[in-house]
């Protein structure tokens, strides 16, 4: 007979109980704890758990690292340990916590990342001692998580009724795990938009829901969409704020004329890109007895048709800012305001927002006027017709200025010439666009002398085919016609930005701000473009500001423009929208605000609608309240920038999926431990040589050169280097250019 074996008890040591249990009591700190509930967290319920446990708590409460607030329930202990930041992740898992409380980002290995996702705001522990050579913590909780939508590939398992979106970009760590009865109609391999949903303790995957099908990856509307998505921008109108947008009176009535200045009569031209379709803008122009001149600045009174608190404006305000992506726009107003009724449209009468001033010859302002209006466009410039006038800089006739227009080689669509009445004007319009660039030259002039900083970088354009397919690549830079009405809606946001900044008592109002550059930024621009032979002098304000334009003007036409424009820019703080005055540096304005363009800015609507409040004498507005609307609207303007940034790549990589035979001459961009990135010089193109990839030699990363150089031939690949490359792969869905580098350019 086989005697019954008698069960021990289990003896068996929690691991790591003391990191579980304060993870579990930091996680919330205003929840208290007994043994019981940690043991039930644990999944443990046995004699030898719970007596751990006991111990541990006993433990940890000498220690004053727990307190117990009430007989068997315990607390974490608050101490100056515990920070907040935002969390940076690797593919890997582990990341870094951009903390304001620290000069240097608080790296976080993997097992102490606790479920925090890129980008959430997060509380951490951080550790008294370095380790490995650098500052270490826990993230203990979760703040805030920074998406609850994804874009991904669905992978489905049906025999296993589950399947898991793989999300797009190296950024997410995790897959997200999706019940087959949540994929919403998905096939295995589409492109999906997949909520978050929860993240239960003991799972290793978030759990989410297929919220759209977006595409087939690889297929440009897919990806365009998807692009979009992740950012939770939208791509089109719901059909109610459609319906309400086609439902307002657009028409221009003698009752609303009536209220406004009439300024019909006045010379005006609206000057704008080519393809533009909606025109936000328009200059008036006319020589007064005295000498003066006076200019209208004629800004579409968009704040006439989109009224508070109805669905129209609820939907501008949750965009607050147009997209502009390579292939199309996606607008903050649906099209019959953006390109109708609040589009300054040649041989229209508008209803416009304006800032009127009278100059005289030396750009001085002598007297201006802010008010509502009703205009009259004349005539309708491209950039490139204006130019043409410009650079004539002759006294023109009708024929003269028609033939000029039709010199220029550049595609503009036909109906953009003078025609009808703006014909008839032509030559008093040629004479007021020879003298308003004058005038914009001398301001422009003043700005740079008083410290703004001229960033003219080179924008990339693309060429596209019917289907959306990038047949070549052109680069938009700024001319003298780009520059004069760059200047005017300058003035007109700086002085309307100066006319209520001054006012007593202080009235609240939307700024458009610019903080002073980081130092430490500074520092690291010059340890690059030194590499190149150019210094900057950190002398002041002044010296740093003249320092950065004598730099941009030195790299002007170089090969390493493109990369020193870049690191330029990112030196300089972030410019956003606020109630807190602290002046442009960029622009070197005490004053400064969105005022013009009303129909793509949010912002620009407040503006409107503060400036009409002040003119009517109403008492100021509730700072809270617009302050909390300024950061929104610089967060879109955020996610937006982003999203355009994307599409540029991606129609990059299109552009060289079709010249993967092709060899070319570019640019060292960057340089890190695990590649080089190179810029591509006719087409501004930019991918990445691995290290493992380049086979002549052991390449190692040298930090003070920034360059990559041979363990045995010292051969080096540095910053700014001309090299030669082939595509090896350009994958639309990953959105990533890979190159084989051939070696380096001749000289």
């Amino acid at each position: 007979m086989t005697r019954n074996k008698k069960r021990k008890p289990s003896h068996n040591k929690i691991s790591n109980l003391t990191n579980t249990i304060l993870s579990i009591l930091k996680k919330d700190r205003n929840q208290s704890y007994n043994y019981k509930q940690i043991a039930a967290k644990l999944g443990v319920n046995d004699a030898s758990s719970r007596n751990q446990i006991i111990k541990k708590l006993a433990e940890l409460k000498s220690k004053q690292e727990i307190e117990e607030v009430d007989r068997g329930k315990f607390k974490i202990v608050n101490n100056t340990e515990y920070h907040t930041g935002i969390f940076d992740a690797t593919q890997k898992g582990s990341g870094y916590v951009i903390c304001d409380d620290f000069e240097d980002d608080i790296y976080i290995a993997s097992n102490n990342v606790n479920k925090a996702l890129n980008g959430d705001e997060v509380e951490l522990y951080v550790y008294k001692r370095r380790k490995r050579g650098k500052q270490e913590g826990e993230i203990t909780n979760i703040i805030k998580r920074a998406k609850s939508e994804y874009v991904g590939v669905i992978q489905i398992h049906p025999k296993n009724n589950y399947a898991f979106v793989v999300v797009d970009g190296n950024k997410m760590y995790k897959d997200i795990f999706v019940p087959i009865n949540k994929i919403n109609k998905a096939e295995d391999g589409d492109k999906v938009l997949v909520s978050f949903e929860d993240w239960p303790e003991k799972s290793d995957s978030p759990n989410g829901r297929v919220l759209k099908v977006l595409g087939k990856p690889g297929e440009h509307n897919t990806e365009i969409h998807s692009i979009l998505a992740d950012y939770g921008l939208p791509y089109e109108f719901p059909q109610e704020v459609e319906e309400y947008a086609n439902n307002i009176d657009t028409s221009i009535n003698e009752e609303e004329i009536a209220k406004r200045r009439d300024m019909r009569k006045d010379l005006t031209f609206t000057i704008d890109p080519k393809d533009a379709k909606d025109f936000d803008d328009a200059l008036s122009f006319k020589v007064l007895d005295n000498g003066l001149y006076e200019i209208g600045i004629h800004i579409a009174d968009v704040s006439h048709y989109l009224k508070e608190g109805t669905v129209l404006d609820d939907e501008a305000y949750e965009r607050a800012t147009s997209v502009y992506l390579v292939d199309r726009v996606v607008p903050m107003l649906p099209e019959i305001l953006s390109n109708n009724a609040c589009s300054l449209r040649p041989h229209e009468e508008k209803f416009t927002f304006s800032a009127v001033f009278h100059l005289n010859d030396k750009a001085e302002i002598k007297k201006e006027w802010y008010g509502r209006t009703v205009t009259y466009s004349d005539a309708r410039f491209a950039y490139e017709e204006a130019q043409a006038i410009i650079e004539s800089n002759v006294s023109l006739n009708s024929r003269d200025i028609v033939q000029n227009m039709d010199k220029i080689d550049n595609g503009i669509p036909s109906e953009v010439s003078l025609t009808g009445k703006a014909y008839k004007a032509a030559p008093e319009v040629a004479q007021a666009v020879l003298k308003l660039d004058e005038l914009a030259k001398k301001m422009r002039g003043k700005r740079m002398r008083s410290g703004a900083i001229s960033f003219d970088k080179v924008e990339v354009k693309f060429n596209l085919d019917e289907d959306a397919n990038p047949i070549g690549v052109f680069f938009k830079t700024s001319k003298d016609a780009n520059k004069l009405i760059e200047e005017f809606m300058l003035l007109a946001n700086r002085k309307v930005s100066e006319f209520i900044g001054k006012q007593k008592p202080e009235k609240t109002f939307v700024y458009r701000v610019h903080d002073e550059p980081d130092e430490s930024k500074l520092a690291a621009l010059q340890g690059v473009v030194s590499q190149f032979g150019h210094k900057l002098n950190f002398k002041d304000r002044k010296s740093i500001a003249s320092s950065l334009n004598q730099l941009l003007s030195d790299v002007n036409g170089k090969k390493e423009q493109n990369l020193v424009d870049t690191l330029a820019i990112r030196t300089m703080s972030k410019a956003e929208y606020t109630t807190d005055n602290i002046g442009h540096y960029g622009l070197a304005f005490d004053y400064y605000s969105h005022f013009t363009s009303p129909i793509r800015r949010y912002p620009d609507v407040m503006a409107h609608r503060l400036l009409q409040r002040y003119l009517d004498g109403e008492k100021t507005a509730d700072a809270q309240i617009f302050e909390e609307k300024c950061k929104h609207s610089s967060n879109m303007e955020y996610l937006a920038t982003k999203a355009e940034r994307d599409s540029i790549k991606y129609m990059q990589i299109r552009f060289m999926q079709d010249h993967q035979d092709e060899e070319f001459v570019g640019v060292i961009s960057g340089v890190t431990d695990w590649g080089i990135y190179v810029e591509i010089i006719s087409n501004k193109c930019e991918g990445m040589v691995r290290t493992r990839d380049i086979k002549d030699d052991y390449y190692e990363f040298d930090q003070d050169q920034f360059a990559l150089i041979g363990k045995e031939n010292k051969n080096m690949y540095q910053l700014g280097d001309e090299v030669v490359v082939k595509v090896k792969q350009a994958d639309l869905v990953k959105r990533h250019l890979d190159f084989d580098l051939i070696g380096k350019a001749e000289e």
